[in-house]
């Protein structure tokens, strides 16, 4: 009878309908603890780079003592600190820390070669110490950062979490990565 084959449809229809919705709910589940892995793990490397940030004026005021000829240099590290403090997105922070590690480095190889005696200064070395130990954390650190990153640009660019994706308005996210010579 067709009273039977509509209420057969409707049950069907509602089944698909339940099906539908708890694969968008998993789906979207999926995405919103890959977003969360993705933060924290961002986090991560926010402390090393406040902790990073925190040693740069010690740092710049131990070697200046010493090279007081490297005035163009010590200037660079300040502005590209401020720099990095004014960063509002991800990307401008990144693309700011870039440089500011560009610029420690080149601080802390030109001075330790133009300036042996600083080998010799115990707060210069401990200093050094403590950049070498947050350099080494940061280095981890990115590499679970991007780790992460590409594990959520995966799933909002492939199917069918991508249609959650840009439901959630869900955007790719940057990858944290240095210049070879910087690494």
């Amino acid at each position: 009878s067709p009273t039977v084959w509509i209420i057969i449809a409707v049950v069907a229809l509602v089944v698909i309908i339940v099906i539908c919705f708890a694969v968008y709910i998993g789906l979207k589940n999926k995405l919103i603890r890959i977003v969360n892995s993705t933060e924290e793990s961002w986090s991560t490397i926010d402390v090393y780079l406040k902790k990073r940030f925190d040693l740069i004026p010690n740092l710049v005021a131990t070697v200046k003592g010493y090279a007081k000829h490297e005035e163009e240099t010590f200037v660079k590290v300040t502005s590209l600190r401020s720099k990095v403090s004014e960063a509002a997105t991800p990307e401008q922070r990144i693309e700011a820390e870039k440089q500011l590690t560009s610029a420690l480095t080149t601080l802390m190889n030109v001075t330790v070669e133009r300036y042996p005696d600083l080998k010799a200064n115990q707060n210069f070395l401990d200093l050094s110490a403590q950049l070498k130990s947050i350099e080494t954390d940061l280095v981890q650190a990115r590499k679970y950062y991007n780790g992460n990153v590409r594990r959520y640009n995966d799933a909002i660019a492939l199917f069918p979490t991508s249609i959650v994706a840009r439901k959630m308005r869900l955007d790719k996210k940057p990858y944290f990565e240095l210049d070879s010579a910087e690494e």
